[in-house]
């Protein structure tokens, strides 16, 4: 009986190792991907006017999905990080909102961290409380995970460095909440829809490799 208990403790222990290998291997894999992502140009970031769209959260909220919303929150950071080094080194006029050593400011780091981090952990808190209903739960996990992150940078933008973006813009700080409104309707919307998407589709794919 004791032989049977050790075979069975033994065989637990083989499977725990090697899906702690496995989970190693994606998480170096969504890491590589974001700092690769980061040094291609146009890969990453999508220079649009004053503003650079983004294509980082696709990973992000992978991670979420497929490793857990604390996986996902730590590939955020990632991303977060990679924003606050992209915006230090090559500067835009409104690079200051995401960047403390262009700004001086405190709130320049929680933009470029907090937001990010949010959306892997969002994508994958989500995707944990709805994955009875596996498809449902990627899209709106990716959905709302991309949202997250547009919503949460452009309102802090507007809380702590609202006057200085609009002058950067050129415009009055009564024109910036419609401008930003639009940006949130327009590319945060578009940002969403694609990653969620990507994310859909190759969270599939990586879940069942997983397993």
């Amino acid at each position: 009986m004791k032989t049977s208990y050790s075979m069975i403790e033994m065989t637990v222990e083989v499977q725990m190792n090697k899906q702690k290998t496995k989970n190693l291997a994606f998480m170096s894999l969504f890491i590589a991907i974001e700092i690769l992502m980061v040094m291609v140009p146009f890969l990453g970031f999508i220079p649009i006017g004053p503003l650079r769209a983004t294509t980082l959260h696709i990973p992000v909220i992978i991670a979420g999905i497929v490793l857990g919303k604390n996986k996902g929150a730590q590939v955020g950071l990632v991303f977060g990080l990679s924003s606050l080094f992209i915006n230090t080194i090559q500067p835009t006029i409104t690079s200051f909102v995401f960047s403390p050593f262009i700004s001086g400011s405190f709130w320049s780091l929680v933009i470029a961290i907090i937001p990010r981090v949010c959306i892997g952990y969002v994508a994958g808190m989500i995707y944990e409380k709805w994955k009875k209903h596996p498809i449902l739960a990627m899209s709106l996990g990716s959905f709302l995970g991309a949202m997250t992150n547009t919503i949460l940078v452009l309102g802090g933008i507007y809380l702590f460095f609202g006057n200085q973006y609009a002058s950067a813009l050129g415009m009055t700080f009564s024109k910036l909440m419609p401008y930003l409104l639009t940006i949130i309707a327009t590319t945060g919307l578009l940002e969403a829809i694609v990653g969620t998407i990507i994310s859909v589709i190759v969270s599939r794919i990586l879940i069942q490799i997983k397993k």
